[in-house]
């Protein structure tokens, strides 16, 4: 990647990670509100007193001899996901889609034995994937079922969309695409791809994998262009209601689309990343400067999203 210099960064209002750690994490997110984000069973509990709506909770494994429950729980599953509740980067989740026979087939393709779940539950209790590695819970969910407007431009994984959500306001948001790099998560420094997505809209703008500009995905040769996000302004609400739901100021919101229930919540980041601003060609400081300076803030997410819908709408391209 060629070197950009500080000012041409700063110009181009481009958040650094020494900013965002300092002028808005460490400023704006109460340490005791960290719990509630970077544990999804608290985050799922505090989401559904706010109706922010969560995959289903099928069984939480605390303790190794529960184990044996979660055997008798998917013997009737087809689909299912597996978590560990302070896992962060998508480390330690197994995504089942279906039977086969005796086995169980992950969103990969891979066919792993109940055996070999069974270990990995117990490597979660563990806390081979917590933060910290300290002892940690495993959740099983319900699989989510991808929208599949929106599944066809992702490669064997669910795509979902981050919002980053400032004081309440959501400022800025992407859809993240899984490819045969990233391994079918939508990480996107493993390899997945982000869109950015006009807050106004919904509407597909830039594309970028590995931080350099794309037009179409590597794996399923879809142009990225012109993607419409349904159930925009709900999902904007969603996540601008997890400002109240968990006090902090600044923070990344997940969501997926389901086929059957909608817009969902995945889970809550306290610590969101920069690449945001290579998916949407814009730097986030103009943007979160703007809220910084409003003289009163909105009260309600509807008016916080109402706001932002018209604040940070791109402008109309003139043919």
């Amino acid at each position: 990647m060629n070197w950009i210099s500080p000012l041409r960064l700063r110009r181009a209002g481009i958040l650094s990670m020494n900013r965002r750690n300092v002028g808005y994490i460490g400023r704006y997110n109460e340490r005791a509100s960290y719990p509630l984000v970077d544990n999804k069973l608290k985050t799922k509990l505090i989401a559904a007193e706010f109706d922010v709506p969560t995959p289903h909770l099928l069984q939480v494994v605390t303790q190794q001899h529960e184990i044996s429950h979660f055997r008798e729980l998917v013997d009737e599953l087809g689909g299912f996901a597996i978590k560990p509740a302070k896992g962060s980067g998508g480390k330690g989740i197994t995504v089942i889609t279906r039977r086969k026979g005796d086995d169980y087939v992950k969103a990969s393709g891979a066919a792993v034995s109940l055996e070999t779940l069974e270990r990995h539950l117990s490597n979660i209790l563990a806390g081979l994937y917590s933060l910290g590695g300290t002892p940690d819970v495993a959740i099983v969910e319900s699989l989510v079922k991808p929208n599949a407007k929106l599944a066809k431009y992702s490669y064997q994984g669910v795509p979902d969309i981050r919002i980053v959500v400032f004081q309440g306001y959501p400022v800025m948001a992407m859809l993240r695409l899984a490819t045969t790099d990233s391994d079918g998560k939508a990480n996107l420094h493993q390899g997945a791809v982000g869109v950015g997505l006009d807050i106004g809209t919904g509407q597909s703008l830039n594309a970028v994998q590995f931080n350099k500009a794309i037009r179409l995905h590597p794996d399923t040769g879809l142009t990225l262009a012109n993607i419409a996000i349904d159930n925009w302004r709900d999902m904007l609400e969603m996540a601008s209601r997890c400002y109240e739901a968990t006090g902090l100021g600044y923070m990344g919101v997940d969501l997926v689309v389901d086929a059957e229930q909608g817009p969902l919540l995945l889970e809550l980041n306290a610590r969101p990343g920069l690449a945001i601003q290579m998916a949407n060609g814009e730097g986030l400081l103009p943007r979160l400067k703007a809220i910084e300076s409003l003289k009163r803030f909105h009260r309600s997410p509807e008016a916080r999203v109402a706001y932002a819908m018209e604040m940070f709408a791109r402008p109309i391209q003139q043919a």
